[in-house]
């Protein structure tokens, strides 16, 4: 039977996962719908401004179920992680409480005056609002990631009296964690609304839906999916290279890397044992991990077994590492993921650009179906980068079992997680339900008017 800190490592993962399921889309879909709104300011083409609506309704109902699920961690941390919380809160609260006080103020505000403002606002006006909204929601993002960052690699603080106490919080601000970290996560939620933007849209292309209005929308969607996907990679490059300095043991993790290389190799595929720590068959490329750390196919990467000794030196005996098969194939489900969205998009883009796109069923097809890869690349990202630090909750600080409640005890944590699965599979299936119906119903919000344009298409030819 699994303890508590299991049974609160699961619940956390649990609720985490199906937050962050709508983080990296509320992200990109606030910049693009901007985008779309500054367009139509400038150009005053009506379908721009249908653009933005659509769009927006969508980002509007995801948003909401971010919110909801996102207040759930607060609870986790008085509840099951009320060590943490009194170790960390001094550093932990200062972020959160900004990310309340600016970004959630400056964005829930605007976006009242977004939602109401349609036909009360110039369009240069409801643009700046629009542009608020964005800047609220990704600065919203920055203050967690200050937060996750300190996490991720502690500065600025003193232990004083068992606790983590905020020595500065310029060194807070300006940790070197948190650059790479961020644009990450700001990079990959233009990908994602991208690609499900063009999903969406090569959906009713195929049906010969309001031609017109996702012929523009797939467009639009292709070229954010591939900057995104581009401007993704290289920030992964910059944030990996941050990570080998700062963390080597979760590279070497997800690396599989158990022996001290240089050059070393990055694996393609491993047969993995993580008990007798090591691979029992490898095939990858040689070189290439080096490239990735160092920009150079020569360059030292530390293995598992040597990191984990440097740990034991350091903070005595224990197991360093963290769980080496599901980091490995997590890593590389993400990168696959993200290499077919980005080829995919830039495919659709030149089919687009060259006219040949709209009758291209194989095509629209391809593109429709990317729509699961981007949550699907987001939750395994998630994964590398917070199980990566295991064991520990703080690197270097506290162990992920010192964080844990004393008192809460399994049962306890078996209610709230029934709990909380039952009321997120509601919640799921009244998000799905909505987004479906939003996305059948067209610009026009008519699902009828659909069939009618359908039957119309399918005359002509």
């Amino acid at each position: 039977m699994m303890d508590a800190v299991l049974l609160a490592r699961f619940q956390f993962a649990l609720t985490t996962i199906y937050h962050w399921l709508f983080v990296p889309f509320t992200l990109g879909m606030t910049v693009l719908v901007a985008i779309l709104e500054i367009t139509y300011a400038r150009t005053k083409n009506e379908v721009y401004k249908k653009m933005a609506k659509f769009w927006g309704k969508l980002f509007l109902i995801n948003f909401a179920m971010g919110v909801v699920t996102g207040i759930v961690q607060e609870f986790h941390f008085g509840m099951n992680w009320a060590e943490y919380s009194r170790f960390m809160g001094d550093i932990f609260g200062a972020p959160l409480a900004l990310e309340a006080l600016t970004a959630f103020f400056l964005e829930s505000t605007f976006m009242g005056a977004w939602i109401f403002g349609w036909d009360k606002l110039s369009p240069k006006a409801h643009a700046f609002v629009a542009v608020l909204v964005a800047i609220g929601s990704n600065l919203s993002a920055f203050w967690i990631l200050v937060a996750n960052s300190f996490m991720q690699h502690p500065v600025g603080y003193a232990l004083r009296n068992g606790r983590a106490e905020m020595d500065s919080f310029a060194a807070i601000l300006q940790n070197g964690y948190l650059p790479g970290q961020y644009l990450h996560i700001f990079t990959d939620g233009i990908l994602t609304a991208g690609v499900i933007i063009a999903s969406v849209s090569a959906w009713h292309l195929l049906k010969n839906n309001h031609v017109e209005f996702y012929s523009k929308s797939i467009k639009f969607g292709l070229g954010a999916a591939v900057i995104g996907g581009l401007l993704v990679g290289g920030a992964g490059h910059f944030q990996g290279q941050t990570v080998a300095k700062l963390q080597p043991m979760k590279v070497a993790a997800f690396e599989a890397l158990w022996e001290t290389h240089d050059p070393a190799p990055f694996a393609i595929v491993a047969g993995i044992d993580q008990d007798a720590k090591e691979n029992s068959f490898e095939i990858g490329v040689p070189g290439a991990l080096s490239f990735v750390v160092h920009d150079s196919f020569k360059g030292e990467v530390k293995g598992i077994n040597d990191l984990q000794k440097e740990a034991e030196l350091k903070h005595g005996a224990g197991d360093y590492v963290p769980h080496v098969t599901s980091m490995f194939w997590s890593f590389r489900i993400m990168i696959l993921a993200g290499i077919i969205m980005l080829v995919t998009s830039i495919v659709g883009y030149y089919l687009h650009v060259k006219g040949k796109l709209l009758d291209n069923k194989v095509a629209l097809k391809g593109i429709y179906h990317l729509l699961a890869l981007p949550f699907i690349a987001n939750s395994t990202g998630w994964y590398v980068a917070e199980a990566g630090r295991q064991p520990w909750l703080v690197y270097g600080l506290q162990k992920t079992a010192d964080g844990a409640s004393k008192v809460v005890t399994a049962p306890e944590i078996w209610t709230t997680i029934i709990g909380f699965t039952a009321v997120y599979v509601v919640m799921a299936i009244a998000a799905i339900y909505l987004a479906v119906k939003h996305i059948q119903a067209g610009p026009n919000g008519n699902p009828a008017h659909d069939v009618v344009e359908q039957e119309e298409a399918a005359l002509w030819k």
